[in-house]
């Protein structure tokens, strides 16, 4: 996130030190003049006493919306599905609190990576269904309450994993439900050139990478339609930001190694695959 008003970058992760089986300790925030020196500015979450999840504190992200501070992440307990949870500060670098008590995702759904998308003034929280549910993942929408508490009708389908032809199965050690299961992680929407755009990623020939799709009508409900090559073979779960000179930057994390992910920034061009040697 790069804060216009005091000219630092802030860098939100997943930063539990083992968050597929340990115990979920919160989100560390870290701070930057430069994007390449970072200082750590503590927890901007931690959970309190009695919050309903205890593990799988994954993929925070920040957006300012009304002129609050909004982190969005996903949570994991034993008798619960995974589920998307938001939280409000006043602060950028928080603590953010929760503002509902439970996720704003389907209670019974698997659901990961949720990103906040306005459209028409209209809040939106794109996620993703995961595939340990219904093995060909999907990334669907929901329209919420203007606070963003609560959702608001039912989620739709944008797509699934098998509309791009870049994506393979995951045939990694995480798989646990049967048969062919395609992932869709980590949307992130912005416009380019008058296009709406969504990065995500899956598994491609070459490993975790990040693909664009892009909405033939200009509106989340699309129809969309994929890019035929992964935009990048090298990692996953992309944002785009501009820093304070206008440059537009990819950040992802590479390797899709657990213990050894680290953040990637990459300048943004869409005309281009970016390599493994780009990255910064």
């Amino acid at each position: 996130m790069a804060d216009k008003e005091t000219k630092q970058y802030f860098l939100f992760g997943t930063t539990d030190l083992d968050p597929w089986n340990g115990e979920g300790e919160g989100f560390k925030v870290y701070r930057s003049e430069n994007l390449e020196e970072w200082v750590e500015e503590g927890y901007a979450f931690r959970p309190p006493q009695n919050f309903w999840a205890n593990k799988n504190f994954w993929a925070p992200e920040v957006h300012k919306y009304l002129g609050k501070w909004y982190l969005i992440a996903s949570f994991y307990a034993e008798g619960h599905h995974r589920g998307v949870q938001i939280f409000r500060s006043e602060n950028i670098i928080g603590p953010y609190t929760a503002i509902s008590d439970k996720p704003v995702t389907p209670a019974e759904w698997d659901c990961l990576d949720g990103t906040l998308y306005v459209e028409n003034g209209i809040p939106c929280l794109i996620f993703s269904h995961e595939w340990t549910q219904i093995h060909d993942g999907a990334i669907c929408a929901v329209e919420l309450t203007e606070d963003l508490t609560a959702a608001k009708g039912d989620p739709v389908v944008l797509f699934h994993a098998t509309d791009a032809s870049w994506s393979v199965p995951d045939t990694g050690d995480v798989v646990q439900a049967e048969g062919e299961n395609y992932v869709t992680d980590g949307p992130f929407l912005f416009h380019e050139n008058g296009v709406l755009k969504m990065l995500w990623s899956s598994f491609a020939q070459e490993g975790y990478a990040l693909g664009t799709a892009y909405s033939l009508s200009g509106s989340l409900r699309g129809p969309w339609r994929q890019n035929p090559e992964p935009t990048c073979p090298f990692g996953g779960h992309g944002m785009l930001f501009e820093d304070f000179s206008g440059r537009r930057l990819l950040a992802l994390h590479a390797p899709n190694t657990s213990g050894m992910e680290r953040l990637r920034l990459i300048t943004w061009n869409s005309a281009t695959i970016p390599q493994a040697s780009d990255a910064s």
